[in-house]
């Protein structure tokens, strides 16, 4: 089981620990609905350096990423970032990764899921086999990877970064200072909320983390663990592998049809111009709200009129939108927000109606 650098620090801060995508991860420190509640209304700082992290540069970079993924790598300008995919042949969905252009355009850096890094970068490695000049530098177990989400972030992080943290906008990233040291920031996040994510040389890891807590204290910045990222990843309507898309999903069913580009030939496309022409594959992404006290899981059949039309995806009690809330991929002629169905549990139904995503998006 691998471990991040900052394991010592999520034990003395109390937090119960579980296996993560291959690594020892902190679920909770607090009561998780508690933990989501202080990163909707102040702030709240993760250890995501179990996420992989990988340097891609060389003449043919560009070329190579436009084949290994979804998005348009080309029309991406210096500092700014992109979601995108990485699919199989057949277009199922391999990863859901994060591509930035490097400020100086010099380069790019991927961020992967941590459970498909080893994987990601076999077909990284792969892909870029059949390029002239493309090297692909696996960068996880040199760089940590902090990240603050919530409205206060701004405010707490600008404290000890003399970047302009203000100027920085969505889905861009720089260079800049923190504690004293020269480190890149993003600003992406996968809460609904602002934020930022720092990338740490190794070995500053517990600096950095320390500086967030005491710069952050007198706001009510806490420690956050993984069970609050999922409720408010879930909340905000943000796919998660495992879950909303894996190896048996295409990123049309799954909605993420803004993150395919057809203007170039990345591997997959050849696949998903079929499902396009055949008007997708039957079903679809939904999001569902139930009022009942039980809560749908992941695995639950959607029925309708005792008919299986689906089965949910991800399920969470919402402590922002206070109701249980779930996605699911239903038969396409269910998909209309207003739709009423239900979840089974055992033998049991309980009511749900569909809803349209995100169920929840932060004013700005």
């Amino acid at each position: 089981m691998l471990k991040t650098a900052l394991e010592n620090v999520h034990i003395a801060l109390g937090a119960r620990l579980v296996p993560f995508g291959g690594w020892n991860m902190p679920v909770q420190y607090r009561p998780i609905l508690d933990e989501a509640r202080t990163v909707r209304t102040r702030a709240g700082l993760f250890d995501l350096g179990h996420m992989g992290r990988v340097r891609v540069r060389g003449a043919d970079a560009e070329a190579f990423l436009q084949k290994l993924q979804t998005n348009d790598v080309a029309a991406i300008p210096p500092g700014r970032i992109r979601y995108a995919m990485i699919l199989s042949d057949q277009g199922l969905t391999q990863d859901d990764i994060l591509v930035y252009r490097n400020p100086g355009n010099d380069g790019f850096f991927v961020v992967v899921n941590a459970g498909n890094t080893a994987r990601d970068l076999e077909i990284m490695r792969r892909t870029a086999a059949g390029f002239r000049d493309a090297i692909v530098d696996d960068q996880t177990q040199q760089l940590g990877m902090i990240a603050i989400q919530g409205p206060l972030s701004q405010q707490i992080t600008q404290k000890f970064c003399d970047g302009d943290l203000a100027s920085l906008k969505y889905y861009a990233w720089m260079q800049a200072k923190v504690c004293g040291m020269p480190m890149e920031i993003s600003r992406t996040g996968y809460t609904g909320e602002d934020g930022f994510e720092i990338y740490v040389p190794k070995g500053h890891e517990q600096k950095v983390w320390d500086a967030f807590m005491n710069a952050g204290a007198a706001d009510g910045l806490t420690a956050i663990g993984l069970g609050a990222r999922d409720t408010l990843r879930h909340e905000a309507g943000m796919p998660l592998y495992g879950h909303e898309i894996d190896e048996t999903t295409n990123p049309i069913e799954a909605g993420l049809d803004w993150a395919v580009k057809f203007n170039h030939d990345f591997t997959g496309r050849a696949a998903l111009d079929k499902v396009v022409a055949a008007g997708g594959t039957g079903r679809k992404l939904v999001g569902l709200t139930s009022p009942g006290k039980r809560c749908p899981r992941q695995g639950y059949k959607i029925v309708r009129g005792g008919q299986e039309v689906g089965q949910v995806c991800s399920g969470n009690i919402s402590p922002t939108l206070d109701t249980n809330i779930a996605t699911a991929y239903v038969r396409t002629e269910f998909t209309a927000p207003g739709t009423t169905l239900e979840f089974l549990i055992k033998d049991k139904t309980e009511a749900c109606t569909v809803v349209a995503l995100p169920f929840y998006k932060r004013s700005r």
